[in-house]
């Protein structure tokens, strides 16, 4: 008999409301299986910042079942759910906020922080992330010594150092240029075709475009627009 793994990550009939009334999302449904590459797109004020909260477990419905590897979130204290995220997530925003005064190498160590990686073991899955990035060899260099590109390179290296079952990716291209961008585009594609399970959130169709399964988010609504092969790169 053959066993279906469960979804990595299952929204079921989700809801959020702002304080003030104002409904951010209506009922979404959606699954995330390993091995997905999913992007997720939508105009500004679509809810597509919401819905990456609520998928990362940053922040909880006001209805409706978040599952992330298996648990339903609602059920767990705020200290069980961090150490649930620092396991199964990792986090690549449109900026890559590292730490000014750490090199490379150890801006992608923080993500091993609240995994419960002894500090002796950090440094080695520091170097191992940044190689799989192409950027073994900008280790010892700080953020400023680093370009745009790179820097969001270790950003993704960080992500990835505690192998995650799941990458949520915020606009990671939205704040470089168009052909520094389709670099990083690559490197999530490679990343993916390492075993890497990504769903990217993005206001570009272009971008949604090298994914191969495509949802759209509109006033809060979510639709399946693509699954199968990707389309044309952007």
């Amino acid at each position: 008999m053959t066993t279906v793994s469960p979804p990595v990550l299952r929204l079921e009939a989700v809801r959020r409301v702002h304080p003030g009334g104002v409904v951010a999302l209506r009922g979404v449904s959606l699954e995330v299986a390993a091995g997905d590459d999913l992007a997720i797109v939508g105009p500004s004020g679509s809810g597509k910042s919401t819905l990456l909260h609520l998928m990362g477990t940053l922040d909880r419905p006001t209805s409706g079942i978040v599952h992330l590897g298996g648990h339903d979130t609602a059920g767990l204290r705020d200290a069980e759910l961090s150490r649930l995220r620092a396991r199964q997530l990792g986090f690549v925003f449109q900026h890559s906020h590292l730490a000014e005064r750490l090199d490379a190498v150890a801006n992608v160590a923080t993500g091993l922080l609240y995994a419960g990686v002894p500090r002796r073991r950090r440094r080695a899955r520091a170097l191992e992330a940044l190689d799989r990035v192409g950027l073994a060899h900008r280790a010892g260099h700080l953020p400023g010594q680093l370009s745009g590109g790179e820097r969001q390179r270790v950003g993704i290296a960080r992500a990835l150092v505690n192998e995650p079952a799941l990458v949520l990716a915020d606009e990671p291209t939205g704040a470089l240029d168009q052909a520094t961008g389709r670099q990083v585009l690559d490197l999530f594609r490679e990343v993916h075709a390492q075993g890497t399970t990504i769903a990217l959130i993005t206001h570009d169709p272009g971008v949604a475009a090298v994914f191969s399964r495509r949802v759209e988010i509109r006033d809060g609504v979510l639709t399946e627009v693509a699954t199968g092969v990707a389309g044309a790169r952007a």
